[in-house]
């Protein structure tokens, strides 16, 4: 009965991840409540995915201390998981990519089960692979959904030249879907309203009203770090335990990449690094 009427849900989050703060974890609760709060969906998982070092943001640590900081950050959760294979390849990958890659993966999990209708319907999709049909959502037929779970300030980002994709925008909230919660100074409704992809796909958009405002930026939990102040409380402590261990967030680290363009601003432009 629940297979017919309610569509279970993997929420996946990508992001430097630099360092993880609880609010990043507390995004996916918030999305998880929100989402099932309508009785329309079930969410099963949450994946987070830090990006790899050829993103070259600035400030940008290595991956792999990105990587064990999620992995501590969610080890008391029965539903995040920490996904590394985005971070481990040798260059940038788009979002839509890693959505793909996700989607797929969700589907060959299915195919494991025993229903026989989710097996063909997951059968079905992997013959069509990345086939992006305009008639947005093609997921209601009982098939598991993907969704892209983020802050307010990356739908602002959709609007910032060449650092995305139009198709890859379109792609990504048209065809899988996209959950975005709320901060203060942040609008993610006029943001929708003024971007033509984004009005198409508006149906597709879940916007979460955080009430509990906990602005943690991941920026300012750096400069914490490097003035020596304590960031307790911002971070899970076994993260904070981590980047004491290791020393991580330093004046020097910060000034990696400075003079690198940002990996996507590269590719779209032609730019490099001065």
């Amino acid at each position: 009965m629940e297979g017919q009427s309610v569509t279970k849900v993997v929420l996946l989050s990508c992001g430097s991840f630099n360092p993880i703060t609880n609010m990043h974890l507390r995004m996916f609760e918030l999305a998880r409540d929100h989402l099932e709060d309508t009785g329309q969906y079930k969410v099963v998982k949450g994946i987070i995915s830090p990006v790899g070092d050829g993103y070259k943001k600035k400030g940008l640590i290595d991956a792999y201390h990105r990587q064990e900081m999620a992995k501590l950050a969610t080890e008391n959760s029965d539903w995040i998981t920490v996904d590394t294979w985005e971070s481990l390849q040798p260059v940038w990958v788009e979002t839509v990519k890693v959505v793909r890659h996700h989607y797929n993966e969700m589907l060959a999990a299915e195919q494991k089960n025993d229903d026989v209708d989710t097996v063909k319907y997951a059968k079905k999709r992997r013959i069509e692979g990345n086939y992006f049909e305009d008639s947005s959502h093609d997921k209601r037929r009982g098939g598991p959904q993907l969704m892209l779970l983020c802050g307010a300030d990356i739908l602002e980002s959709f609007g910032i030249p060449n650092l995305w994709k139009q198709d890859d925008i379109a792609e990504i909230v048209g065809r899988y879907g996209l959950v975005c919660i709320t901060r203060s100074g942040n609008d993610p409704h006029k943001c929708i309203h003024q971007s033509e992809i984004l009005w198409k796909y508006r149906k597709n958009i879940q916007v979460v009203q955080e009430w509990v405002t906990n602005e943690i930026s991941a920026t300012h939990v750096r400069l914490a770090l490097r003035r020596g102040r304590s960031v307790r409380y911002l971070l899970p402590d076994a993260v904070v335990h981590y980047i004491q261990e290791h020393d991580l967030y330093s004046a020097e680290s910060e000034q990696k990449n400075a003079d690198v363009v940002l990996a996507p601003l590269q590719k779209y432009t032609g730019a490099s690094s001065s």
